[in-house]
């Protein structure tokens, strides 16, 4: 396969995927007789100059495929390369009993898959229910305010980015991101995250893709047991042997955890067990809410509204005194503040949007970083912070999991008023005028104070009095780290564990949490083939 990078066409280009197809042939020398597939790779918009033009990247498979690395020195913006193929090997000691995946999450769902395609019949526990029945519960506490502690925005079939804007967006570079993706695009994923610079798929569409996954884990073998927490971890001769459950004791000599960033009670059980977790960064704050349209019209100036253009998103970040960043993050385009907790008596925000993004505001968490340097390099007090600030925002709440909300001209003057404008807030339980800066420890609003500012001078929408600022944004990511080797990936101090994905400290969001769940039982599979 070839890539022709950097076609640039302007907005105005009546037909640019043609266009862009036609250049890609044009810059090859490569007659169109000779193509059997030219299609985009990527797509991005170049907004920086005022005037946005289309990126393409296309890709080019000959009829002859043994004429294509001729073609690779055509220009400098071309090269070859070969679609990614996968081979995972098994070992040749039998496992004793079939593995077990804790957490139905990405990292949990993806280690699942690649262990069920391989025959090991994994026995997959999740502490919340399917994803038809969590979707009730969340609904019945979006009105109600009855929160399930195990089936909620953090818990349940899907974890916690199931209720997100589904961003596949990743820093990692790992190969395996392309295994993932093409998992997702068998099980109805849409076409285009295949190409487009920033793929997501919304909470709406990533719900089927879900099921689906857990059905094919289900086909080749593999059980699902759902409303069953791990509890305890049975340990003999310094291995693993078996774990506890809320449903009975299972016999289990190699574990994937990978339970998620808000299994509290889990991190606390490890802990007790004196397995080696410690501090790692995390983020506090809370969401943004401005106008799509501001955002768009920031972003894209005249051109905002072009039928071309995607629904505009943005990435902040600023250095501020004291050594900490404030940035934004989960940014969801035409989306909404959902009601995030999974404790009683604390109030957590998040964000979310459909695959439409076609919501009237845009929301994003602003948050500002904190790390073991603030905590004593205690986890356990890392996790106590967390529910300290989750609490005191449930109280400046009212109760009722109703949040407290600000406005941004007042937050950065320090009045504490909710001084509605354009913009409306979408959480769901309500808000509620608050301090937001009494809430926080007075380093981090200032910081906060620092970071909204500088925003306001690289985007035009965060220069908005009205915009509208709800409490708190806390779980960014696991405040902790289950150590694990780094080539092997098992938990050092417990042979046969594999911390995995969020929850354990090593990802953070959809894509790098699946592709941690697959390097996870990748590794498992290497030494061990499935029990007879």
């Amino acid at each position: 396969m070839l890539l022709v990078r950097n076609i640039r066409l302007p907005l105005s280009c009546p037909d640019p995927d043609a266009e862009a197809a036609a250049q890609a042939l044009r810059i090859l020398h490569v007659p169109a007789r000779k193509a059997a597939h030219c299609g985009v790779a990527k797509l991005s918009v170049d907004a920086r100059h005022g005037k946005p033009v289309l990126v393409y990247t296309m890709a080019i498979t000959l009829k002859d495929e043994g004429e294509e690395s001729a073609y690779a020195g055509a220009s400098p913006c071309v090269c070859f390369t070969q679609p990614a193929r996968f081979s995972f090997p098994v070992g040749d000691t039998a496992l004793k009993s079939r593995p077990v995946v804790v957490g139905l999450g990405p990292a949990g769902l993806f280690a699942a898959l690649l262990l069920a395609r391989n025959g090991f019949h994994p026995l997959v526990l999740e502490r919340g229910p399917e994803l038809d029945e969590r979707v009730k519960a969340v609904e019945h506490f979006e009105k109600t305010g009855e929160l399930n502690l195990n089936a909620n925005i953090q818990f349940g079939e899907g974890g916690a980015g199931t209720f997100s804007d589904g961003k596949l967006t990743t820093r990692v570079g790992d190969p395996l991101c392309a295994f993932v993706t093409d998992a997702f695009l068998q099980h109805g994923a849409p076409a285009d995250i295949a190409w487009r610079q920033k793929p997501h798929v919304g909470t709406d569409l990533l719900r089927g893709i879900i099921r689906s996954i857990r059905q094919e884990i289900i086909a080749l073998g593999g059980e699902v047991r759902f409303h069953t927490a791990l509890t305890g971890l049975k340990i003999e001769n310094g291995a693993l042997a078996g774990i506890e459950t809320t449903a009975g004791d299972f016999a289990c000599q190699q574990l994937i955890l990978a339970v998620g960033h808000s299994a509290r009670d889990t991190f606390a059980m490890l802990h007790g067990l004196g397995l080696p977790l410690e501090c790692k960064p995390f983020s506090v704050g809370f969401r943004a809410e401005h106008l799509q349209t501001e955002i768009d019209k920031s972003l894209y100036h005249a051109a905002a509204g072009h039928p071309v253009l995607p629904v505009g998103e943005y990435q902040l970040s600023q250095h501020v005194s004291g050594g900490r960043c404030v940035y934004t993050f989960c940014m969801c385009p035409g989306g909404s503040v959902c009601a995030a907790a999974s404790e009683e008596n604390a109030v957590v925000t998040n964000g979310m949007s459909l695959h439409a993004r076609n919501g009237k505001n845009a929301n994003a968490a602003v948050v500002v970083s904190v790390d073991g340097h603030d905590f004593d390099n205690d986890p356990a007090k890392a996790v106590a912070f967390q529910r300290q600030l989750e609490q005191a925002a449930y109280r400046a709440g009212g109760g009722g999991y109703l949040a407290p909300a600000e406005t941004v001209g007042s937050f950065l003057a320090g009045r504490g008023e909710l001084n509605l404008g354009a913009v409306q807030p979408t959480y769901p339980r309500g808000v509620t005028p608050a301090n937001l800066s009494a809430l926080l420890p007075d380093e981090l609003s200032g910081a906060l104070r620092e970071g909204l500012t500088a925003f306001g001078r690289k985007l035009a929408a965060y220069r908005a009095p009205d915009a509208v600022l709800t409490g708190l944004e806390t779980r960014t990511s696991s405040p902790v780290r289950l150590v694990r080797d780094k080539e092997t990936l098992v938990c050092e101090a417990l042979p046969g564990l594999y911390p995995c994905g969020e929850g354990a400290g090593y990802a953070g969001g959809i894509m790098t949490a699946a592709v941690d769940g697959v390097r996870c039982a990748a590794e498992l599979m290497k030494k061990y083939k499935p029990c007879e």
